[in-house]
């Protein structure tokens, strides 16, 4: 196994992890310096056994005693992606970020994380390789490009919690782990949003389990480390809310800046979903991400962006399940998905997905997309084309 997942043989404070500093690293390398000074701060309150001081009661935030519960997991998901174009490109257009090699088999994620969990303190440690993270990750320094998650947590009262470091998204109902989704590949609103973020998170549940309220602060879109100066915090919310066990509705938002060759152009972006329960077998999720960025540094008028989704899936047994999905994404002013289309990005995307679990740690999954576009931007045999078509098979190994 490459040397990037041992362990070092001395132990290393987690909180060094974020904070070490390296001499010949340039100024604009390092990260960011509140959330190394956030990190730092938990860090110590986490691992250290004198966080606390003398005078402090036993019901303190870290209690010596809370020990807790370590897990070690896995996962490795390899594919074969097939383009009906039969064009001589080797990767998906630039829109995709994970699944994007054609005609070749490749591994899109492989990932050990190490998890600790306890009653007022957590902390989340996974490595990665593989296409998502070669694509999600090409624009951090090579230290942190196999960096999939690192955060620690600790709980500041009741159901409250604040957590800082590199974390999954606050936004939609999509993840990096292909098993936690119900299709194979990603939709183009999953892909073209953040997939993780750093920064510090302050959450609270309600005791009933109905609602979940998260404000962040964030080095900004889908950055572990910006380039110094070049932006201010981002900030962001989630607020979830669970009527009854069937239901599940969200809202997330993002507002930040981006840097561009005329200066910051501030940007702001908006989630929502719903997840249903319609049967024992049947289930729907319907989506919509909407976003706008100022059309220039200053400007009063904003370019818009938007993508609606609809899933629908019929579990036929414990092993088999069957999903479909329908998506649309208009980017007429190119901001997040730079197609060098003659009408921007319009573009309506197809699947049909199934999975079979083979045992309790293995699933084999194969799908079938479709893209119609109003231009042609897709390659095939003849130069391009405005419609695709890819087949896609999967085997998932996870423990």
């Amino acid at each position: 196994m490459p040397s990037l997942f041992r362990l070092p043989k001395q132990p290393l404070p987690f909180a060094l992890l974020a904070t070490q500093h390296q001499p010949t690293v340039p100024a604009k390398k390092r990260i960011s310096h509140f959330a190394s000074w956030v990190l730092f701060c938990l860090g110590q309150l986490l691992l250290s056994p004198n966080a606390l001081a003398d005078n402090e009661s036993p019901s303190s935030i870290i209690n010596a005693s809370d020990t807790g519960s370590t897990t070690l997991s896995a996962y490795l998901e390899g594919y074969y992606l097939h383009d009906f174009n039969q064009s001589n490109a080797r990767s998906r257009p630039s829109f995709a970020y994970s699944h994007n090699a054609v005609e070749t088999a490749k591994v899109n994620l492989g990932l050990v994380k190490l998890n600790h969990q306890a009653d007022n303190t957590r902390l989340n440690l996974a490595l990665g390789a593989g296409s998502y993270m070669r694509s999600n990750y090409a624009a951090e320094p090579q230290i942190l490009q196999h960096l999939l998650e690192a955060n620690v947590g600790i709980k500041l009262g009741h159901n409250l919690w604040l957590d800082a470091g590199v974390m999954p998204s606050h936004i939609g109902f999509e993840s990096a782990i292909g098993l936690d989704n119900w299709t194979l590949t990603r939709s183009i609103l999953a892909d073209n949003s953040p997939y993780f973020e750093t920064g510090v998170k302050l959450s609270y549940t309600s005791d009933d389990g109905k609602w979940l309220a998260s404000g962040l602060l964030l080095n900004g879109w889908q950055k572990i480390n910006p380039k110094d100066g070049s932006t201010n915090p981002a900030l962001g919310y989630q607020l979830s809310y669970k009527p009854n066990a069937n239901t599940t509705l969200n809202s997330s938002a993002y507002l930040g800046e981006e840097q561009a060759t005329d200066g910051k152009r501030t940007r702001y972006f908006h989630n929502f979903y719903g997840q249903f329960q319609l049967s024992d077998r049947w289930h729907a999720i319907i989506g919509l991400d909407t976003g706008a960025e100022q059309a220039a540094a200053h400007a009063k008028h904003h370019h818009v962006w938007f993508s609606p989704v609809a899933l629908l899936q019929y579990r036929y047994s414990d092993r088999v399940s069957v999903s479909a999905r329908a998506e649309y994404y208009q980017d007429a002013n190119q901001v997040i998905v730079k197609s060098n289309g003659a009408n921007g990005f319009k573009t309506w995307a197809y699947s049909a997905n199934l999975d079979y679990k083979v045992s309790q740690h293995f699933t084999v999954r194969t799908e079938l997309r479709g893209f119609d576009s109003q231009d042609a931007i897709f390659p095939d045999n003849n130069g391009y084309s405005s419609q695709s078509v890819m087949a896609t098979t999967a085997a998932i190994w996870h423990y």
